[in-house]
């Protein structure tokens, strides 16, 4: 349990913009969606393995608080953290989850957001789907020159990719600004007719998160990233932006 949590937290609390997560599961898959208030980032995401304290549909709220149960050094031997449920209208739901340390005389209880808060406040946006133009893996090495860019234009919220014959562009600025661009991808599997543009912050932050990373560009104005922590598959589809 402690595991998936972690991974959980990981990957939504962490960047700074995904604060609040709707669990889902039916027979065979654990489910986890969460947005950005600014709707800039809509994350949808797959547990490799059902997670089977996980059932029905709940929310998960105030990451923050989670998060600092987590890293508790009280909790970090021989505890007890295990989901508890309750009956609600005749069905049992998990209610929240109950850490204990070794001894018992450490505990704390975070609670759970029930189905119909959690579908109120968390309402689900489905991606209609993209033809992806441009599929590729990206280097770290491409991850930490975009971040060199992104010091030396820190005043820029968002960039711009396009291509340039086999090569992936990422641009900075534009002729009335300070500019800076450099090649992200070389021999990019595809190409982009039009040039988009996508929040710096929001997509330095998911590169920077551990796992396997693809990324999908589509040219009809949405990018796909792409991480597999090895426990869970995360998608987060990022519509583009105007500057």
């Amino acid at each position: 349990m402690k595991d998936i949590l972690q991974d959980v937290v990981a990957h939504t609390h962490s960047l700074g913009f995904l604060n609040l997560v709707k669990v889902s599961s039916d027979d065979a898959t654990t489910n986890i969606e969460s947005m950005a208030e600014d709707r800039s980032v809509i994350m949808s995401a797959v547990t490799k393995n059902k997670v089977g304290e996980f059932t029905g549909v709940f929310g998960m709220p105030n990451l923050d608080k989670l998060a600092l149960h987590l890293k508790c050094p009280e909790y970090q031997k021989d505890s007890k953290i295990e989901v508890k449920s309750a009956e609600r209208n005749g069905e049992t739901v998990p209610t929240h989850i109950h850490f204990e340390n070794a001894t018992g005389d450490f505990q704390n209880d975070y609670r759970f957001m029930n189905k119909q808060i959690i579908e109120e406040k968390l309402k689900t946006v489905k991606f209609k789907g993209a033809s992806w133009d441009v599929e590729f893996s990206p280097s770290m090495a491409s991850i930490q020159r975009m971040k060199f860019q992104s010091l030396a234009h820190s005043e820029e919220t968002v960039f711009s990719v396009k291509s340039e014959g086999t090569n992936l562009m990422f641009n900075f600025g534009d002729a009335s600004t300070h500019a800076g661009q450099f090649v992200f991808e070389t021999n990019a599997n595809g190409e982009l007719k039009h040039s988009w543009s996508w929040p710096v912050a929001q997509v330095q932050a998911i590169l920077g998160l551990d796992g396997k990373l693809s990324m999908k560009i589509s040219d009809q104005g949405a990018m796909q990233i792409t991480v597999d922590s090895g426990m869970t598959e995360y998608n987060y589809i990022l519509p583009a932006q105007s500057k």
